[in-house]
């Protein structure tokens, strides 16, 4: 398992988004708040935030099917195809290699919607996908990861950052919660769905 991740965070022209991750990012050296293309960030892996289904002819999945080929949508579909339920779920992922880069897809949502995607865990589910497949393939050792559910999802990007660093606190630095009955885990799932950054 990869222990030294390089992670990028990459915004483009979403100054909020940027703020609130450098708000729970602040003290962790290895993550890299960055504004710009994703594309131009070097990175062994670059995330697709897109749908259970593999559609990636929307958004940031359309401009990695434009850049690596469609053939990326073609494979995952594939693979989707031969997973028991037929569907990628939300919290997990699979690893498509373009020629030397890695596309981790990632969905943060069944199929593109904005319909209660603000008011859920997606974000924090996709992260934690996103950092649990990156720590565990060998050849990884760097990602770019966009805003997870702020696009389409129309999730707030102070709510999207708090949970990006949740899941980070508990793939990437090992800080599990404990839950010793339903109310603490009742209260800590409630509490991702809040932000508490002041403007």
């Amino acid at each position: 398992m990869g222990v030294n991740l390089e992670i990028n965070l990459v915004h483009y022209k979403t100054p909020d988004l940027g703020k609130a991750w450098n708000h729970y990012f602040e003290f962790e050296g290895a993550v890299n708040v960055l504004e710009g293309d994703i594309f131009e960030v070097k990175s062994d892996a670059i995330v697709s935030p897109g749908n259970s289904f593999g559609f990636m002819d929307g958004g940031l999945d359309l401009q990695i099917s434009q850049r690596f080929g469609w053939q990326v949508q073609r494979e995952l579909q594939e693979r989707i195809e031969k997973r028991a339920l037929r569907e990628l779920l939300v919290g997990e992922s699979e690893i498509i290699t373009a020629g030397d880069t890695f596309i981790i897809c990632a969905p943060t949502m069944r199929v593109p919607t904005n319909a209660n995607i603000p008011n859920s865990i997606n974000a924090y589910l996709a992260a934690k996908a996103i950092l649990n497949a990156s720590r565990n393939h060998h050849w990884i050792k760097s990602v770019s990861i966009p805003g997870l559910c702020t696009g389409t999802g129309g999730m707030s990007p102070k709510v999207c950052a708090k949970q990006m660093y949740a899941a980070y606190c508990e793939v990437v630095k090992g800080e599990i919660p404990q839950f010793p009955n339903y109310m603490d885990a009742k209260k800590y799932h409630n509490g991702l769905m809040v932000s508490y950054i002041q403007d």
